[in-house]
């Protein structure tokens, strides 16, 4: 039996429950788990329900380490450490799967509250134990703190993704909305790619902040007179903020051809002025996840250049307040659940 930390019903308390992991097949791999991050999706979940079977055990941004193979394994040993983030299986014969962008396929298997293809919901990292097929399995990246790496399975391939597809590099200036969970990462990566790189926040005290994690300014959105005289400036904009939002005056800062992307999910429509766009021929785009090709990519990255999340590690007796703080954004900038003790 495996040990989770399940919600029995929307909003409930996370709490200790004992379930069934599937045997390990032929290509799967078993996954002791040492630390799972709190990803704002969890906390949406479990409190806000949606059509999510429950119990639900969350969590999609897990290492740890392989504890047992199937004799179809090719890439796996035993003792090996591993990640694994918010995908656990795909079709592999879509259009999606064959470009390497399973987070897109049509019958993915999400790491829970998806199907695991026997009619049972999966169940997450919140847990001992997590069985899957080797392909959606990445090496842990050497020399890099193992809950630091955590939140990069979510939030590392979720913000490296656009900035690698709109070809974010030396010359490029971005500017990054928000400085969470998503945002701080999105910060560390968009530098690490060559770029020039801003913050946009509402708090004027994170300015310190931004600098420190490599940015080369901030910009108080708030402040009409700061935000002007960012006109025009911007090849690429990564939005990473959950709140509702003007995006209005985003557009105003970027340069022709210019691209604001959201990764950032806001709890009710955002509106756009078509006259925001058409100037400048700008365009609106949305991101999210990535495919395994991407997420070993970002992994590589993080490797090269020493980027981790900046977490606090909580054990599961906390787990519950880690939520509730996470509902306040009262945390800098990722919770990451610690399974070693």
């Amino acid at each position: 039996m495996t040990r989770g930390w399940a919600a029995g019903e929307p909003g409930a308390a996370l709490r200790p429950w004992d379930f069934a992991r599937r045997d390990v097949g032929d290509r799967d791999v078993a996954v002791r788990i040492h630390h799972c991050g709190i990803c704002g999706s969890d906390l949406d979940a479990v409190r806000g329900g949606g059509p999510t079977a429950f119990p639900l055990v969350p969590g999609h941004e897990i290492v740890g380490e392989i504890t047992e193979v199937g004799s179809g394994v090719s890439r796996f040993s035993i003792g090996d450490q591993v990640a694994v983030g918010n995908i656990v299986g795909s079709c592999g014969r879509c259009a999606a799967c064959r470009a390497g962008r399973e987070n897109w396929c049509a019958q993915v298997t999400l790491t829970y509250g998806g199907s695991d293809g026997s009619g049972n919901t999966t169940q997450g990292g919140y847990s001992s134990e997590y069985v899957l097929d080797e392909h959606f399995v990445y090496r842990l990246p050497e020399g890099l703190d193992p809950a630091e790496v955590a939140p990069l399975m979510c939030a590392g391939v979720t913000t490296y993704s656009p900035l690698r597809r709109r070809g974010v590099g030396q010359g490029t200036a971005v500017g990054v909305v928000g400085l969470g969970g998503l945002g701080h990462v999105g910060v560390k990566l968009a530098r690490a790619l060559g770029a020039e790189v801003s913050v946009f926040t509402t708090s004027p005290g994170k300015a310190e902040t931004a600098l420190a994690l490599g940015a080369e300014d901030a910009v108080v959105s708030t402040d009409a007179s700061q935000m002007a005289a960012q006109t025009g400036r911007f090849d690429f904009i990564l939005d990473t903020v959950g709140a509702p939002h003007e995006l209005g005056p985003y557009f105003d800062t970027l340069g022709i051809d210019g691209t604001l992307c959201l990764v950032g999910i806001t709890p009710e429509a955002l509106r756009v002025d078509p006259m925001s766009l058409i100037p400048g021929a700008k365009s609106l785009a949305g991101s999210g996840s990535g495919g395994v090709p991407e997420t070993q990519e970002m992994l590589d990255l993080c490797a090269e250049h020493g980027i981790t999340a900046d977490v606090e590690r909580v054990t599961p007796d906390r787990l519950d307040e880690a939520l509730d703080r996470l509902a306040r954004n009262d945390v800098r900038h990722r919770f990451v659940l610690d399974l070693t003790g």
